[in-house]
């Protein structure tokens, strides 16, 4: 599976200095840099190089300012990375070319040296800002059947852990979910129910999410308002 491919390139990436996280944005690989504005790094997995990935390629260059393409090399030497006009292709439109062995080495095919001008900063932004509200690096690139683990998923879940033990007040949860009011009221995968005002219970479904995807205890503390959360 594509999945199989995305420890060897986030590694490569990492390496290269960027922050790296899966599936963000419908992309399979998204790196950021620590600089301000950060660069963005995008690249796309397939089992082996085909059009299709070039033409990922070409619309993820709207939002990143290095596009690469990344797939495995084929053992016999016929793939498409051996064409020379496929890695001329990738030259003109500025896509590098990362080759994965079956033991896991990534190569530098056809370097990313031509970035293509950006031509959707608000998308970009969206991009980027998922990136970056996201804990940690919940998703493998190149899924395509689990839900992905958004950071709007991760507060959803956060605010279930804390109504986990009963009902709760949204400012009891706002310490540990800051967008709690709002994911609570829009309630988007049914997990919540409103009991009186300001006040929300979680459902069977909310249960059930839990059960899926274990959360550490964030109850809030107001049995002692003393301690702060850290404190807990």
């Amino acid at each position: 599976m594509e999945t199989s491919l995305y420890l060897p390139v986030k590694g490569f990436l990492e390496k290269a200095g960027y922050i790296v996280k899966g599936e963000v944005g419908g992309c399979d690989i998204v790196g950021l840099s620590i600089d301000d504005p950060p660069v963005v790094v995008i690249c796309e997995l397939k089992l082996s190089f085909n059009l299709e990935l070039i033409l990922q390629a070409v619309d993820r260059a709207a939002v990143s300012d290095e596009v690469w393409i990344a797939a495995r090399v084929s053992a016999k030497g016929k793939g498409r990375e051996a064409d020379k006009r496929y890695r001329d292709l990738c030259r003109r439109l500025g896509i590098g070319m990362l080759g994965i062995s079956d033991a896991g080495d990534v190569g530098i095919i056809v370097g990313s040296v031509s970035p293509m001008p950006r031509s959707n900063p608000k998308r970009r932004s969206k991009l980027m800002r998922e990136h970056q509200r996201r804990r940690g690096d919940p998703a493998l690139g190149g899924s395509t059947r689990a839900p992905v683990m958004t950071a709007y998923r991760q507060q959803a879940l956060g605010c279930a852990a804390a109504l986990a033990s009963g009902p709760l007040r949204v400012r009891e949860i706002r310490s540990s979910v800051p967008d709690a009011g709002k994911i609570l009221l829009s309630n988007v995968y049914g997990w919540f129910e409103r009991l009186d005002r300001g006040v929300y219970g979680l459902t069977d479904a909310g249960r059930e999410a839990l059960q899926r995807w274990p959360q550490p205890d964030c109850r809030p503390i107001n049995s002692q308002p003393g301690l702060t959360f850290a404190q807990q």
